[in-house]
């Protein structure tokens, strides 16, 4: 076969009505007319001699040929944009496009500030920010559709071998009062002032939730005894709730930094713990690695590290939960 059968137009149509699931939901992401995606799917069928599509329900949905060449097409649409951004990195930075993933309270809080110091070293570098939770930003990171992410939560057991994982800094999840409220007056909160406390929290099934439970149930405080005053669905309204007198709440340091300076928070010691989570660097190996990957990695991660709650990690160690036991708190 000496020309292809089809083209690199048609392999994003088919792609588009795939994930759209109709001819015209499919014509209007890619901005064409509804019967130029009709008639391109029906050259691409008369030269495949195959039919892609059922057309006998309402969904326009793949048949057992479409999902083939959509399997294929989809990692020749990759390989495609991977080889366009190699060349582009000819440019020495001066052009392409990064894109960083994240998980919810880093994407948030943390990325923003880093992504603003790579555009001022590099503003020819365009950068998009996904920010999902921990699963599905290590998913977009496998498949190639993320460069690299700083993510908070566990990685997925199925892809903990397939990507390249590196422990890159510790979070603090610090214990918040309303400033007004009485234990603000005490040095340090001790294990059973946690069961006197109305808690706010995010929902019981969310990764920042579960590192608080482990971790507090590791140092002997029974977390099924603490009082969950109400669950919020997002850490502003978790922080609004709080400054209203609400309750408490553990929450990122990095998330309540303009609120501790204003004084409109309070961070609590607790007495011989401190509450962390490992903030984890991940990429896919089996990928081309960008030159803006690779500067956003070496340049600006380092510059964070130190940055506010996350401390740099000194040693290498297995990713998931760490409980320090600290005789002095000397942050």
């Amino acid at each position: 076969m000496s020309d292809l059968p089809f083209t690199l137009d048609q392999l994003r149509i088919l792609k588009a009505i795939a994930s759209e699931g109709s001819f015209k939901r499919a014509a209007d992401s890619l901005y064409v007319s509804q019967p130029a995606v009709s008639l391109q799917v029906q050259n691409l069928e008369r030269q495949l001699d195959v039919p892609l599509f059922d057309r006998g329900g309402r969904r326009a949905q793949l048949t057992e040929a479409g999902h083939l060449l959509l399997s294929y097409g989809e990692k020749i649409l990759s390989l495609c944009q991977e080889t366009c951004r190699a060349l582009e990195d000819l440019q020495n930075l001066q052009g392409g496009t990064l894109i960083v993933g994240a998980s919810q309270t880093t994407g948030t809080y943390l990325l923003p500030r880093m992504i603003g110091t790579f555009r001022q070293k590099y503003p020819d570098v365009a950068v998009q920010l996904h920010v999902h939770s921990t699963r599905r930003t290590a998913w977009s990171v496998a498949n190639g559709q993320i460069d690299l992410a700083i993510v908070g939560g566990e990685i997925p057991t199925e892809l903990v071998e397939a990507l390249e994982i590196t422990p890159y800094a510790e979070d603090e999840l610090a214990l918040i009062l309303p400033p007004s409220h009485p234990m603000v007056e005490q040095e340090t909160i001790e294990k059973e002032d946690l069961y006197q406390l109305q808690f706010i929290s995010l929902d019981s099934q969310s990764t920042i939730r579960k590192v608080i439970d482990q971790v507090l149930s590791r140092n002997g405080i029974d977390t099924r005894r603490l009082k969950i005053e109400m669950e919020l669905n997002s850490i502003e309204a978790i922080k609004n709730a709080v400054q209203s007198g609400l309750g408490a709440a553990f929450v990122s340091v990095s998330a309540i930094e303009k609120e501790l300076q204003m004084g409109v928070l309070y961070k609590a010691k607790m007495e011989e713990v401190v509450v962390t989570r490992i903030l984890s660097l991940i990429c896919n190996p089996n990928r081309y690695r960008s030159k803006a990957a690779e500067a956003f990695s070496t340049e600006i991660l380092p510059l964070f590290a130190t940055y506010s709650g996350v401390k740099e990690r000194q040693n290498s160690v297995p990713i998931g939960l760490e409980v320090k036991q600290l005789i002095v708190d000397s942050r």
